[in-house]
């Protein structure tokens, strides 16, 4: 077996790669920046020079792999950003997959996903997941909820509580979702490379506990010992500052971001995957405590 990564220098994606090296399995990494892949190479994985959006660095990545598993995604951008590099770049990487011989193609997709959703992340990732699931390739779909671990989102919000005397949240603060560790992710992607029983086949993935954002801060508060007022912010109100300030460096909050909270629950309706992969799951709490330290 070798494994085609994409996006395996983000969040989400060195994870993934050093869960695969930690099983010893071949690993190759698409990468646009040599200089990001430095780590993943320390880990044993090999870096293909190329982009999403090149068909022909496409092909030679993965050229001589079995498994393909496809993270490539963009949060913030124009339509035409998203259908490039979300849509068109998961077509070509599909048609190259199949020209390879590839033997299975593991998507990254994500809860709330719908042709009909509210922002163009959530379009794009269902164009996507309808090619995938249309290539003839055997797949395996994931839609996590929140994914946190010690980058992402979640040490933001540590931040936020450990410094802040107030904290502002984002409407009533009573949508829910079920944050999943990020490891956990990098497990069932592992494990679906070789599970027949999720072979075509779209799983939701979710942590063990469910949490609306009143109750996340709460907890959040508790284990680092601080005593603080949350203020809960309107979304016309938080969606107007962020659409005043999200092409700024470092911006904290898209207005689509904003959106997306306003949105229905994140939370699994399908236990499915616990039931075919079985892994035990990081609760919440801890993984909190693996962030604040």
């Amino acid at each position: 077996m070798k494994v085609l990564v994409t996006g395996g220098t983000g969040f989400i994606g060195s994870r993934v790669v050093h869960a695969l090296r930690a099983e010893d399995r071949a690993v190759r990494v698409l990468v646009r920046n040599p200089g990001r892949a430095r780590q993943l190479e320390s880990w044993g994985a090999e870096a293909a020079p190329g982009e999403i959006g090149d068909a022909e660095s496409l092909r030679r990545a993965v050229d001589g792999c079995t498994h393909v598993v496809h993270l490539v995604a963009i949060i913030q951008g124009r339509p035409q950003d998203f259908d490039r590099v979300m849509t068109a770049g998961t077509a070509s990487l599909l048609d190259a997959a199949k020209s390879a011989g590839v033997e299975r193609f593991v998507h990254m997709s994500a809860l709330g996903t719908t042709p009909d959703g509210a922002v163009p992340y959530y379009r794009a990732k269902w164009a996507m997941e309808q090619a995938v699931a249309a290539s003839g390739l055997a797949y395996t779909t994931f839609r996590p909820s929140f994914v946190f671990g010690a980058g992402g989102a979640l040490p933001t919000f540590v931040k936020q509580v450990r410094y802040a005397p107030v904290v502002t949240v984002i409407g009533n603060g009573r949508q829910r979702s079920q944050p999943i560790w990020v490891d956990d992710v990098a497990a069932y992607v592992t494990r679906a490379l070789d599970a027949e029983q999720a072979v075509n086949r779209t799983f939701e993935l979710g942590g063990p506990d469910v949490v609306d954002w009143n109750e996340l801060y709460a907890l959040i508060a508790k284990l680092l010992g601080k005593r603080r007022a949350f203020v809960h912010v309107p979304f016309a109100v938080a969606r107007a500052g962020a659409l005043a300030t999200q092409w700024l460096p470092g911006a904290p909050l898209h207005a689509d971001q904003v959106t997306m909270l306003q949105g229905a629950d994140n939370v699994v309706s399908d236990p499915a995957a616990t039931e075919v992969f079985g892994l035990p799951l990081v609760p919440l709490a801890e993984q909190i405590r693996r962030v604040v330290g």
